[in-house]
């Protein structure tokens, strides 16, 4: 069974930086490479939000609309991480941010969280001044 662990979340001010880790055990005869790994976050009384993609294989990346450019996502095979750098946080990236893996996501639905299977259980970035 597949396992999903965040850390790295916390409080920056505006304009700071953070890297998020996603580890990812139970992987059995599986490399990390087979898996589509994403970063979804929720804000509280707003919808789940797909914020990044990195698919399996070829590394394809994704990002929304509103972390292009500010957000990294990158995947290290031989430590089983995926990473999501974070620059130039806003008041509004403030949300709970989870990874999610699926081996069934493509470019136009990567952002679907009913696609994914397996969630970690999420860690809390805060931007505020």
């Amino acid at each position: 069974q597949l396992q999903l662990v965040e850390s790295g979340g916390g409080s920056v001010q505006p304009g700071g930086s953070l890297r998020l880790s996603c580890a990812v055990s139970g992987l059995g005869s599986d490399t990390l490479n087979d898996w589509n790994i994403a970063w979804f976050r929720q804000a509280p009384g707003k919808n789940r939000e797909g914020v990044s993609c990195i698919f399996s294989r070829g590394g394809i990346r994704n990002y929304a609309a509103s972390v292009k450019g500010r957000f990294t996502v990158s995947r290290d095979e031989a430590k089983k991480m995926v990473y999501l750098e974070m620059n130039n946080l806003k008041p509004e990236d403030t949300a709970v941010y989870r990874c999610a893996a699926s081996r069934s996501v493509g470019s136009s639905s990567w952002f679907i969280g009913g696609l994914y299977d397996h969630w970690g259980q999420g860690t809390q970035v805060t931007v505020s001044s």
